[in-house]
């Protein structure tokens, strides 16, 4: 590991001027390149303490041994020198994006003396006009066999033209109409090329043109009495209109676009693109790139950017680039994205319409795409043993932790305290264990004390199970405890690690509550979400797993899971708090101010008995919404149950079981992120 300041430059030999920069190893291989508006004062970002960089950047400048720049004029010159040098040197540390797959385009050789239609994949070459990308080839084999009776151009391999020149016959789609037989002279290579122009004309979404003069030729057929002529053209209009059919219009005033949308997480991102044109879907991609660096949402439209148009020129570059968020600044990308294609570029963010519209079904596929690359990551059996044993490597444990458990912390601003505990075997979820609990004890944002209250009601109850029994194998030879009903008893097994969401605080928590109950032989470890950090009891520094690693992308999923399992939990609890209430029936009070009124008063029955001018005291209440709250108090009939004072929340006789919840549960999609606001 080499330290940065033994390779840092000295003071004011980084120019102040815009650039390109390339940190390399100790075998001068490069492993990041860059770009400013400011070289001084971006190459100074990476020469500060390591304590204040991200773990990847922080990984990456002790990695490198030596650091280079190329100064250029603008900051457009900056983006092309990037995109050239990521390109050349490939570096580790650079986002990249890569294809689940090599899609295939519908290629047309227009560089070849008699133009041919063929399926292509891999990189585009000079003088070949392409239209897609499609998911499938069948889908463009589908597409070319509809067109050929309109536009038959030809399609076979040099192989086989060369022979049926040869022989002076042409192959079975030129005796059927479906190729115009350029091999035996049918057709001249000025006529099939200008065939081919067509066809391209047709696949570029000018099709209308080509519609209306067949009909008007069909009509005139059938006026003159050629009545079988007029019924190919009706049948090569239809061929023409079921091929459009596939791709059905979405935007209007034929629009030429292209919509990138973004779905990520901490460790991974998902990119999928739409290509419109002529206002119709024309292809789609995706790509999956794993976060090696710390990486903005705009730097990864930015670097998709790169990627997509690096190599294209004309109308492969379309007018208008529809994003997610806008790269920073924005003015030298698009002045870049111009420069390719010749024209304006427009390239922004949409704001209403068909095209908003348009970008979150983008949205939804960038979203499914990640969550399949997850599944598919997931599902690998090689790929959970490996992560099991990466994790069993980093933490020092005697044996891969077959059975993980994981406990999270979740409360709205110290109200409705609740927390999940959820269950990964070997690798997989465990949905029939998950447990939820209520936090009654205490109230107020407390996640360690919280945290060491659920470990301590976890355990005490696996400790009772197994003093009843005294072994962890029924009469039958079967494994875990039962119920009189024969279920499985909820707290049976006991885990191997115990993961916590939380940093060092949290993790301590969970070990001294384990301490407390005399178990020892069950390890813990929390992960601390912002930089994924583990952390270990009594450690004072994290372990760093590789960006990369698999065991940390399995603590990660189980971390997530046992977020989202708390939280929808606790919005189910905040929600039946306030389910059948006088203030439902105040018109516009929000869930905010309802929690606001509940807070300044303590309790429903102290807010029921204020006054009109106690009310108005609470912020956001204004005097007439404070008369309306009165009068729907006033017209209900006044409660007898008791009231938490602290919450307002009604208490029942019987204290809910701390197990709430059916071992079946259905599991939701995961809900968005809260934490960074007031709920947790």
């Amino acid at each position: 590991m080499a330290d940065p300041s033994s390779y840092r430059p000295k003071p004011g030999e980084i120019p102040d001027s815009p650039g390109v920069y390339r940190f390399r190893d100790e075998h001068r291989r490069v492993i990041y390149v860059g770009k400013a508006k400011s070289l001084r004062q971006r190459l100074a970002n990476y020469f500060q303490d390591l304590a204040n960089l991200h773990p990847r950047t922080r990984t990456m400048v002790t990695t490198a041994a030596s650091v280079e720049w190329t100064v250029v004029s603008t900051e457009v010159e900056a983006l092309q020198l990037e995109y050239s040098w990521i390109k050349e040197y490939d570096p580790r540390f650079n986002v990249k994006y890569r294809d689940d797959k090599s899609y295939p385009y519908l290629a047309v050789t227009m560089n070849e003396e008699f133009p041919r239609v063929q399926v292509m994949r891999g990189h585009k070459k000079k003088g070949v006009r392409y239209f897609g990308p499609y998911g499938h080839a069948w889908a463009i084999r589908d597409t070319v066999d509809l067109l050929l009776r309109v536009f038959p151009v030809r399609t076979c391999s040099a192989g086989v033209f060369k022979n049926a020149a040869r022989t002076g016959r042409p192959c079975l789609l030129g005796y059927i109409g479906k190729c115009s037989a350029p091999c035996v002279g049918r057709i001249s290579a000025e006529d099939h090329r200008e065939l081919a122009e067509e066809f391209c004309d047709f696949m570029a979404g000018r099709t209308g043109t080509y519609l209306r003069r067949l009909e008007r030729q069909m009509t005139e057929a059938a006026e003159e009495m050629e009545y079988e002529r007029a019924a190919r053209l009706r049948d090569d209009i239809g061929a023409l209109k079921k091929a459009m059919e596939k791709n059905a219009v979405v935007l209007a005033d034929a629009t030429d676009a292209d919509l990138i949308a973004v779905a990520e997480d901490e460790l991974e991102a998902a990119l999928q693109i739409f290509h419109v044109r002529g206002g119709r879907v024309r292809g789609q991609r995706g790509w999956v790139t794993d976060k090696v660096e710390e990486v903005t949402t705009a730097a990864l439209v930015e670097h998709a950017l790169q990627q997509l148009y690096g190599e294209e020129r004309g109308d492969a570059v379309p007018k208008e680039v529809l994003v997610p968020a806008l790269p920073e600044p924005v003015e030298p990308v698009q002045e870049w994205l111009t420069g390719r294609r010749g024209s304006h570029v427009s390239l922004r963010i949409p704001q209403r319409g068909d095209k908003k519209a348009l970008m979150e079904t983008v949205q939804r596929n960038a979203q499914q795409a990640l969550a399949l690359h997850k599944t598919k990551r997931a599902s690998d059996l090689t790929t959970r043993s490996r992560a099991l044993e990466e994790i069993a490597d980093a933490l020092d444990l005697d044996s891969a932790p077959l059975r993980i458990e994981c406990y999270d912390i979740s409360h709205l601003q110290g109200d409705d305290v609740v927390a999940s505990m959820v269950v990964f075997e070997d690798g997989l979820q465990r949905k029939s264990e998950y447990r939820r609990f209520q936090i009654k004890g205490f109230e107020g944002q407390d996640d360690v004390r919280s945290m060491h209250e659920v470990i301590t009601r976890r355990f005490r109850r696996y400790l009772a199970d197994k003093e009843k029994t005294g072994e962890w194998v029924d009469e039958d030879g079967e494994n875990g405890l039962k119920d009189e009903d024969g279920r499985p008893k909820k707290f049976a097994y006991p885990p191997q690690l115990v993961v916590v969401d939380g940093g060092q605080p949290q993790v301590a928590a969970a070990r001294r509550a384990l301490d407390e109950l005399g178990i020892d032989d069950i390890a813990v470890c929390g992960l601390a979400k912002r930089l994924e950090e583990v952390w270990l009891p009594q450690d004072d520094d994290p372990v760093i797993l590789p960006r990369t690693s698999e065991g940390l992308y399995l603590l990660q999923r189980v971390r997530d899971e046992a977020h989202r399992f708390a939280i929808t939990y606790q919005r189910a609890k905040r929600a039946k708090r306030f389910r059948a209430s006088p203030l439902d029936e105040v018109p516009g009070l929000g869930d905010t101010r309802k929690q606001a009124l509940i807070k300044h008063f303590g309790s429903v029955k102290k807010l029921r008995s204020a006054t009109i001018d106690q009310i108005q005291e609470v912020p956001g209440i204004g005097r007439k919404t404070a008369e309306t709250i009165a009068a729907a108090f006033a017209r209900a009939a006044p409660a007898a149950p008791a009231v938490n004072t602290a919450t307002g929340e009604i208490i029942d006789d019987e204290e809910p079981d701390t197990t709430a919840g059916s071992s079946g549960e259905p599991v939701t999609a995961g809900a968005p992120d809260e934490r960074r606001g007031q709920e947790r």
